[in-house]
């Protein structure tokens, strides 16, 4: 029961933070990004992560991954863990900025989704963890993702004098879905559905 009604609020705390954007970016329509979500064949999901400490590494070693680059194929992540830090972001390509983490609080990701759905106004993070050599490190991510039937495509207000065109074609959740699962972690799967 606790975990459908924390799964139940985490949605509804994603609804609010979409519709906030959309009214941002200028959407008559505030629910448009929400609509997916809410949708009762949503392909949402809440995952838990542990990451414990790992074993003592050489002082040559990198530091140890428990998750790998990427970013979220969906349309909005939510994310909350303990005291222990290890979630990084990466703005430029190899540079990694981590995350102070903050029990009390959400990170919340762009995802690959909501980039399309923007023409490219709001962009998907890279991201990824590493585990804390000391404690364990644990998270609940929320996945808020649309129907796999629903097509993605940027409404037509995304359309502007400094996007005149779409980046993006327009594609299904499943399709993107498909490609996500089919390439490595790492690769960008977005760039697979770029307008040439």
């Amino acid at each position: 029961y606790k975990v459908s009604a924390y799964r139940d609020a985490v949605e509804e705390l994603a609804c609010e933070i979409l519709e906030l954007m959309a009214e941002g970016l200028g959407v008559p329509n505030t629910s448009i990004f929400t609509t997916f979500i809410k949708d009762a064949d949503s392909d949402s999901l809440l995952r838990f992560n542990h990451y414990p400490p790992p074993p003592p590494p050489l002082p040559t070693s990198p530091p140890s991954l428990g998750f790998g680059e990427h970013s979220d194929p969906q349309i909005l992540t939510l994310l909350r863990s303990n005291d222990v830090s290890g979630l990084q972001i990466s703005l430029q390509h190899g540079v990694w900025i981590p995350v102070i983490p903050d029990p009390s609080a959400f990170s919340v990701n762009i995802g690959d989704l909501l980039q399309v759905m923007t023409n490219g106004r709001f962009v998907s993070v890279r991201h990824r963890a590493v585990t804390n050599s000391e404690k364990a490190r644990m998270s609940i991510a929320y996945f808020g993702a649309p129907p796999l039937n629903v097509c993605i495509v940027a409404p037509p207000e995304m359309v502007t004098p400094e996007r005149p065109s779409l980046l993006f074609r327009a594609f299904t959740w499943a399709e993107y879905k498909k490609a996500t699962y089919s390439l490595r972690l790492g690769d960008t799967r977005i760039d697979l559905f770029r307008n040439k």
